[in-house]
């Protein structure tokens, strides 16, 4: 995606079934928890770049005696930073004492995040400040062991203020509306309740307080108390929490946007937000790791006792399509074929751009993440070559000679490193001019590889606003003195916002808004806008359920073909001198590509929550208004 967005964080959680003592005997070491949640952050670094946290908890600890460990960075490297915060404190009490070495007993009651249950965190801030404050993961605190909660996440909820209120009715005071707070206490208050409850009938039975606090952890139906916490949540989210005590949940969302794997053995209970991070750090075989289901929360309590309750009835499942195209590592078997399908399921309309003239065309890549995409393009063009050197030898079969035989196999396809972004260039200066003319150069450019009959085919992951296309790519492309640019884009046009954890957030900001705002000028159709922020304005105080999304109108008029040709016009300025062209995947294609993650709201607008409508119509009814704020908290 050559137009940087932040977007999805990433969970990772580990719960060690064996005392500590049998990981030192086996794996060598009492830090094998520790040590394989540093493995399972570190693989989920393109999840988070703007900061990281880790949370642990020592079971069955002695009342004096720390049991809950936590630590967050917001620094340049915040994954790295983290754990040389958990190392130095290590250390320097390693050094105090080296009778600890060979006594674990001693490691888990003196060292700090030595235990049996993980939790990390990487985050993509999606807006607002990048403090530290809003570093997972969170931590309400009690005296009572049961009432600690810990939370971390990857979500957005699309309704804040609705549970801001909902927690007010409560009879509770919230800090701030911002979701992940909202959440927390939610989960907080009915976890209090539950505890409550639970130790009213302990006391009935004669238990004193002391003596009920290990008969509580056992009987805290944590099943429970999620289902009555996300009973009004409305978002994408994977949701993981610890409790003071040692019991542990992930939840993920009923429509399963938010994507969430785990593994079991009779050793570790592991969840992540990438599975291909499980098998790598747990050497397990693709088959191995499971996905969770909608609505479901894996839910480990003290004893170890793993179970999967059903928590939320599941909606249609609308997993993020984002997810296969760009943003988890295309390591995973599936998806690292689904991004190729996505190249090679293009590949027909891109062979029209050419018109059919593979030799005098040249394919590549920006940027490197699209690398997987282009293979299966290249693969899809390689077939039709083969096609087209058949076709000549059975056209010519009667008089083909050695000589001709041998032109027709030697014609290759022609692939080349195109682009190699230049990651020390930054652009320092903010004034305009100045500022885009660094942007133009933040890739090199390989000279000599393109004569001025090809084409110049390039594939990007998606094209979302444009803007380093146009200030960047196609200028550099332009250099090389080709008669043709062709920008293909694996994924569909981007046409609607993002509530559900992308930093996708303005209409005004998608160049494919831009291009329908263009054609209605030009058709002097322009006042369809303020006919459809008169039908958003009126859904304002509409609940949720009856809010339609009537910013689809404002494409209608047009078919996909028209909006892509005037991308490519808006992407080009009076500089350029070939002809430019844009194609974008097709839905229905995407879909056959990527058949599990058939969210695709940003394409087409069908929100898999009632609250995605709200935030559409929102969105619209800022751009109009010339409002920068944001549709969502």
């Amino acid at each position: 995606m050559s137009d940087a967005i932040k977007h999805e964080c990433g969970i990772a959680l580990v719960r060690l079934l064996k005392p500590l003592e049998f990981y030192k005997e086996k794996y060598g070491t009492s830090f094998y928890g520790l040590n394989k949640m540093y493995l399972m952050m570190e693989k989920q670094h393109n999840r988070g770049q703007d900061g990281a946290g880790l949370a642990s908890i020592k079971l069955d600890t002695s009342p004096g005696e720390r049991y809950i460990s936590r630590v967050r960075s917001n620094q340049a490297q915040p994954i790295q930073d983290i754990f040389a915060q958990i190392n130095d404190r290590i250390n320097e009490e390693m050094q105090k004492h080296p009778e600890y070495a060979e006594d674990v007993a001693a490691q888990k009651k003196n060292l700090p995040y030595i235990g049996e249950l993980f939790l990390g965190h990487v985050r993509y801030g999606t807006f607002g400040k990048n403090s530290i404050e809003s570093v997972h993961p969170f931590l309400r605190q009690n005296n009572w062991m049961h009432r600690n909660l810990i939370v971390a996440g990857n979500f957005n909820m699309t309704n804040v203020f609705k549970l801001f209120n909902n927690l007010v009715e409560l009879g509770q005071h919230p800090k701030e509306k911002a979701d992940t707070v909202t959440v927390m206490e939610k989960i907080g208050h009915f976890l209090d309740s539950e505890v409550q409850k639970v130790y009213k009938k302990l006391k009935k039975e004669g238990y004193s307080k002391k003596d009920a606090s290990p008969h509580i952890a056992n009987k805290i139906n944590v099943a429970k108390i999620l289902k009555k916490s996300s009973k009004d949540w409305d978002g994408g989210y994977a949701m993981a929490g610890l409790m003071g005590h040692g019991d542990s949940f992930v939840l993920r969302d009923p429509a399963g946007i938010r994507p969430v794997y785990y593994y079991m053995d009779d050793e570790v209970v592991v969840t992540a937000s990438e599975r291909p991070v499980i098998q790598t750090a747990f050497n397990v075989d693709f088959d191995d790791v499971k996905e969770l289901e909608p609505g479901h929360a894996l839910i480990t309590k003290k004893s170890g006792e793993t179970s999967i309750k059903k928590i939320i009835e599941p909606l249609p499942r609308k997993a993020c399509s984002f997810e296969r195209i760009y943003f988890s590592r295309g390591s995973d078997a599936e998806i690292y074929q689904e991004r190729k399908n996505l190249g090679r399921f293009i590949m027909p309309d891109v062979l029209k751009a050419i018109d059919y003239d593979t030799i005098n065309s040249v394919f590549s890549f920006i940027p490197n993440t699209a690398e997987t995409s282009f293979y299966g393009m290249v693969e899809a063009a390689q077939d039709e070559l083969n096609r087209q050197k058949n076709e000549a030898i059975l056209n010519e079969k009667e008089t083909l000679t050695d000589e001709r035989l041998k032109e027709i196999l030697s014609h290759r396809l022609r692939t080349e490193k195109i682009a190699i972004k230049d990651a020390k260039l930054r652009t320092f200066i903010t004034e305009d001019s100045s500022r885009d003319d660094l942007v133009a150069h933040v890739y090199d450019v390989t000279y000599g590889v393109v004569k001025p009959q090809d084409n110049l085919v390039i594939i990007d992951d998606s094209i979302v606003r444009g803007t380093t296309l146009k200030k960047s790519i196609i200028k550099m492309m332009d250099r090389l003195g080709p008669k043709k640019i062709i920008v293909v884009s694996s994924a569909p046009q981007i046409r609607y916002p993002d509530c559900y954890g992308i930093d996708m957030a303005r209409l005004e900001d998608f160049v494919a808004f831009k291009a329908a705002l263009a054609l209605l000028k030009e058709n002097n159709q322009y006042d369809l806008i303020e006919k459809v922020y008169e039908k958003c304005k009126q859904q304002v105080d509409l609940e949720d359920q009856e809010v339609q999304n009537f910013v689809k109108e404002v494409y209608e008029p047009f078919t996909y073909e028209q909006v892509s040709n005037k991308i490519a016009e808006l992407l080009c300025d009076e500089t350029i001198e070939a002809n430019v062209e844009v194609i974008y995947q097709k839905v229905d294609k995407l879909h056959e590509a990527c058949p599990k993650n058939l969210g695709d709201w940003y394409f087409t607008g069908d929100y898999p929550t009632p609250g995605g409508n709200r935030v559409v119509n929102r969105a619209f009814i800022n751009f109009f208004e010339g409002n920068k704020e944001r549709a969502y908290l």
